[in-house]
């Protein structure tokens, strides 16, 4: 094998949004977080401030979303989200451009609405992962994202919210690769629910997937690096990205 099982765990934001997912479910996926030391939990803004307790005092960073799951929000909305996650001690913050505004063409509006949360959030010491939701977008209007986002310093260029039409694909993984500079990464959402994929994308450059079958894909990592199973009795992974 060429990889580790920390160099796998850590490639995975163990994603926690979908709306019907219950306070009890919330917490048992945190907890499964911290028991295969995964990368990140993005999770339902509301419940950020619990998951940074249950995370605390381990290598798993509190993450959540910003303009979630259309990009619609007012940049001063965005913004003040930002605002409030940072607050409530949330380390890497996943945005949605303003996709709208990236099919009208209107790109100094959608720099100015990345800059309104990458501002902020590095200011506090904070990461940023700006999603595109390639499946409404064209080849070019990927492309010139990734080049606004390079200038802008964002963290990482992301390929889909999960909740779109489509995730991601490996033609628009290579394209993002191919369109982004260090030190800005390519994450990967939406269709990553099995090691052997994982790995796919890992082959292109990708750092980072959105799974919530994060279960799946590292009881199988193990399994293949024969190593012991993790013993939790979290709930299980809800359907998602």
């Amino acid at each position: 094998m060429d990889y580790t099982y920390a160099q796998i765990a850590k490639m995975i934001d163990h994603s926690l949004l979908q709306p019907t997912m219950t306070w009890d479910t919330l917490e048992a996926g945190c907890r499964l977080a911290v028991a295969y030391d995964v990368a990140s939990v993005c999770i339902l803004p509301y419940a950020l401030p619990r998951c940074v307790e249950l995370l605390s005092g381990s290598t798993v960073q509190p993450s959540t979303t910003i303009g979630f799951p259309h990009g619609g929000h007012t940049t001063a909305i965005k913004a003040a989200e930002a605002e409030q996650a940072i607050a409530d001690g949330c380390q890497e913050l996943d945005m949605v451009c303003n996709i709208s505004k990236v099919l009208s063409g209107d790109w100094d509006y959608v720099r100015r609405d990345i800059q309104a949360v990458i501002e902020p959030a590095h200011a506090a010491g904070r990461k940023v992962k700006v999603i595109f939701e390639n499946c409404y977008l064209a080849d070019a209007d990927k492309q010139r994202l990734c080049e606004i986002c390079g200038d802008l310093g964002a963290d990482w260029v992301k390929t889909s919210t999960g909740y779109g039409s489509g995730g991601a694909t490996l033609e628009d993984l290579r394209l993002m690769v191919q369109h982004t500079q260090a030190p800005v990464q390519v994450k990967a959402a939406g269709g990553v629910r099995e090691l052997d994929k994982l790995l796919e994308v890992r082959a292109l450059g990708v750092t980072r997937i959105g799974a919530s079958a994060t279960k799946v894909i590292l009881d199988e990592c193990r399994q293949r690096l024969d190593l012991p199973a993790i013993d939790t009795e979290a709930t299980p992974d809800a359907a998602g990205y």
